[in-house]
């Protein structure tokens, strides 16, 4: 049985969400009633904080625009602070859908985990992103193996549900960009544990994401790098 004492939080960054926000805050309030949850407004430039507002949302505003990095990151010091036992990440577009939150926290207890990652790669269903993505996905599956020894099969995603520990851990040091192969190297390398779960994911409600041609460039030779640091910062 659930400890109905442990406070759970869904951490919600959002820049330029105004065609979905709304929608993915009612989508976890109707299926994951057990979560709390605060969306990060990354100093849209949009509609979004006014239908934070008008909608009478939780929300924290960023002064400006500061990157996904330091919106998560802002949501975690937001969860250590108010005594949060679990967090977990939602993309403010839409993509993730709030039915797999409960049984996320549900394998946190029952298990050893200190994080717990919603993978769509375990029985690849629903949206499964492009074949380009797949293709750097799978590379940092093989990178995080080489310098862990432990296999994560989505270490892109961004559907992670973190223990009180790495709730403190990341609230104290997290990436300004790209933060999730080089988290997931940084919570291995500390001693923690990681299980996948599978979910389904949908693609995007509205905008469009922020990882260009030229991002994409610069995001395949800095995430290695940085997993690197990380692997090596912690050994």
């Amino acid at each position: 049985m659930r400890d109905e004492k442990k406070k759970r939080l869904v951490i919600i960054p959002a820049y330029n969400e105004e065609g979905a926000i709304l929608k993915t805050v009612r989508d976890i309030e109707a299926k994951a009633g057990s979560f709390d949850y605060v969306v990060i407004n990354d100093c849209s430039k949009d509609h979004t904080r006014q239908i934070l507002e008008e909608n009478g949302l939780n929300h924290v505003n960023l002064p400006m625009n500061s990157g996904i990095g330091a919106a998560v990151q802002t949501g975690y010091i937001y969860a250590a602070e108010n005594g949060y036992e679990m967090a977990i990440q939602v993309d403010g577009d839409g993509q993730h859908d709030a039915a797999f939150l409960e049984r996320m926290a549900e394998i946190l207890e029952e298990s050893d985990a200190n994080m717990v990652i919603g993978s769509r790669f375990i029985k690849n269903e629903g949206f499964q992103s492009t074949g380009l993505r797949r293709m750097g996905i799978r590379f940092f599956t093989w990178w995080i193996k080489r310098l862990t020894g432990e296999v994560v099969t989505d270490p892109t995603s961004g559907m992670r549900l973190a223990d009180r520990k790495v709730i403190e851990l990341f609230a104290k040091d997290y990436p300004r960009d790209y933060p999730e192969p080089e988290t997931a190297v940084t919570v291995l390398k500390a001693g923690y544990k990681i299980k996948e779960i599978p979910v389904e994911m949908r693609a995007r409600e509205s905008g469009k994401s922020s990882i260009s041609m030229k991002k994409s460039i610069y995001y395949m030779i800095k995430v290695p790098l940085a997993c690197l640091v990380a692997a090596v910062a912690t050994d």
